[in-house]
This record gives structure tokens, sequence and C-alpha cells, in this order.
């Protein structure tokens, strides 16, 4: 996409929702960079008041900033009317809190996305509302996808094979949904909801699915084992040994939150994006222990613990990028060994992203 069509975007109003996390945050910068105006409404309860106000640049006290909750249909109403575009990225986004509490799983990401759903059908001035998914959605892919005879594919599987000790799959958008988990399960009906609600209406939409985001200012919250790249790092940056679930042969195809919020702001603007899903990926597999490896190259000495494989978790691939290419008219322009070390660095100079809880693990183990 040129970067012409961006200027549709200039002087409008932009809805957020869980505008005030990680992505939400850097998508609002990355809007304010092209001209438009976020409105964020968030609960500010996903993580302590400080992480949202020292580590994402989020002032609670300001007029663009909504507290409240995506639940709350007069909130919601209010909210989407003044808008011209929306970005639903509020969603209970942990895979270990939905798997231990599915309900809220479905009272956030279902029921709020069918009210926030049902109030962009139902106003004349949203342009388009992008909804944000993830990879997970397809769980461990379709195993007949890699039956392909063809002498060019049983090259590239035996490079696979070697390098990952199994043959990660790739993931098209047409590939078949497959979810292994609650967080996954949600995320699949959200698409198809989408797309049942607003396309009844006539309002344009796209599908985003993201594969695994990281990237500073992530940082980690307790009882998860999300985050991957911010697990290590920080617990790395403690001295405490890195824990390779299942060993850490799984694969992802690892996306810094900078990329993923340039490709959420042209999502929004992209002419050819209307009623699409695109995978926003680098098309590259890196393994969980090429990311140990990657992190332990900033902390030398680090330590690996093989761990077992939480339950939900799939054994990961990497997307298929030719859709968002020719989309978005776009890549991801950061690398996983340069995002390894630009998180690395960010974690040695913002000492307060570690939290509490893990620093009392560490003082307990050197005791």
């Amino acid at each position: 996409m040129h970067d012409t069509q961006l200027n549709e975007l200039a002087g409008r109003t932009v809805l957020v929702t869980g505008g005030a996390g990680l992505i939400g945050s850097r998508i609002a910068a990355c809007l304010r960079q092209v001209g438009a105006r976020p409105v964020l409404l968030c609960t500010l309860e996903a993580y302590p008041r400080h992480t949202y106000r020292d580590l994402f640049g989020i002032d609670p006290t300001d007029s663009d900033v909504i507290v409240g909750n995506i639940q709350n249909p007069d909130v919601v109403r209010k909210a989407v009317a003044d808008s011209d575009y929306v970005i639903h990225a509020a969603a209970l986004a942990d895979v270990a809190a939905c798997t231990r509490k599915p309900t809220a799983a479905i009272h956030t990401n279902i029921t709020g996305t069918q009210v926030l759903l049902d109030a962009v059908a139902a106003c004349d001035r949203v342009r388009r509302l992008v909804f944000v998914s993830s990879a997970s959605v397809y769980g461990n892919g379709n195993p007949e996808d890699w039956a392909r005879p063809c002498e060019e594919y049983r090259t590239v599987r035996k490079l696979l094979e070697a390098v990952y000790g199994r043959v990660p799959p790739q993931f098209h958008e047409h590939t078949p949904l497959r979810p292994m988990s609650a967080y996954a399960n949600t995320k699949a009906w959200g698409e198809t909801q989408t797309a049942l609600t607003l396309g009844a209406v006539g309002t344009s939409y796209t599908v985003v699915r993201y594969f695994s985001v990281y990237g500073e200012p992530q940082v980690i919250k307790e009882n998860s084992h999300s985050w991957v790249v911010a697990w290590f790092a920080t617990r790395a940056a403690l001295g405490l040994p890195m824990h390779l679930n299942g060993g850490g042969h799984q694969v992802q195809d690892l996306v810094h939150v900078e990329d993923i919020a340039t490709a959420t702001v042209r999502a929004l603007a992209a002419p050819r994006a209307h009623n699409e899903t695109i995978n926003i990926g680098t098309g590259t597999p890196t393994s969980i222990r090429t990311v140990a490896e990657l992190v332990a190259e900033q902390y030398p000495g680090t330590r690996f613990v093989e761990t077992p494989m939480p339950p939900g978790d799939p054994l990961g691939g990497y997307a298929s990028t030719h859709r968002m290419e020719a989309v978005l008219g776009w890549r991801p322009t950061i690398t996983v060994k340069d995002g390894v070390a630009r998180y690395a660095d960010w974690l040695d100079k913002t000492p307060e992203a570690i939290p509490a809880w893990l620093r009392a693990e560490s003082e307990a183990a050197t005791a």
C-alpha cells in the first residue's frame, strides 16, 4: 500500500478497544503518526496502573482514554458513535488465563465482541472495523497440507526436519481452523461473527491474524506462559534459568509489536483489505530453542531447563505472507535477532519492567 493511502486516516477518529495495552498503545502511537486521533477504550485491569503509565505511556486522565468495559453497551455505543474507524483489540488474550477461566474468556472475547459489533452495525459513520484475531485459530494445522509430492517440497521438508526436528506447517488464510484452547476458540468465533454481523449491513471489516507478538515494552504476567521473548529475557536478566516448555521444539513466527501496529493501521486504510482475512507474520519459522539461544547471547551463562508442555499450546507454525504483502503492500522490517537484542537492551534500561514477584523468586533461589 502506498503511504498516500494512509492520508485517508488523517483527521479521522479511530476507536481502539484494548487501546491501553501493549499492542493497543503501539497502534495508538502509529495512528498519531499518520495524523489520526486514537480514542482508547480499556478497563486498565490487565496490568498494574504504573505499567500503563510508565511503560505503555498511557495517561488515564487523558480525555481520549475511556476507562470502561466493552461489555457495557452504553459506553460502547457512545464511543462508536463518535468514531470513523474501529480497531477491536480488547480481549482476555492470555492463553493460560482463558484455560483456567473459560467463562471469563467468554464474557470478554465473545459477549464483549458482540456488544461492539452490534454498536458498529448500527452506526452509519464507521467506515471499517479491524478485528484482531490470532494464529492460534490454526492449532497444529492440517497434516494433509504437507502431503505435496513435488521434489521441491521434499527438499524443503528435509531442511525443515533437520533444523526443527519436524516439519512446521505454514498457515495460509484458507487453512482449516483447528483451535486447541479456549482463547483460540473465542477468536475463531469472533472472526465468523464479525463477518456475519457486519456483512449483513454492508459495513467494511478486516480480520487480522497476529502471529507471535513480542517486543518492548512487553512485560510478563504471573501464572502465564505467553510472550516467550519477554519471559526468557526477564528470567535471564535475573540469573534464572529459561524454561523450555516441551523441550523448546515448538515453532513460532515472531512479529515485533511495532510491525504489528503498522500492519493493523494499514489494514484500516487499504482498499483491498475490504472484508479480507490477513495473516500478520514474517513468514519465517523460529523454534523456541532458537529464541532461547538468541536471548542467551545477550545474557551469557544463562541456563536452559526443559519443562512440560502447557495444556492447549500448539506445536506452532509460521505464516504465509502472500496475501498480506499483496493487500497491504508491506512486509515486517524487524528481524527476530534484532528484535531480541532490542528487547534485552530495553529491559536493561528499564528495570522497573521486571515484576516484584519474579524478583522475589530470584532472591529466594539465590538465598
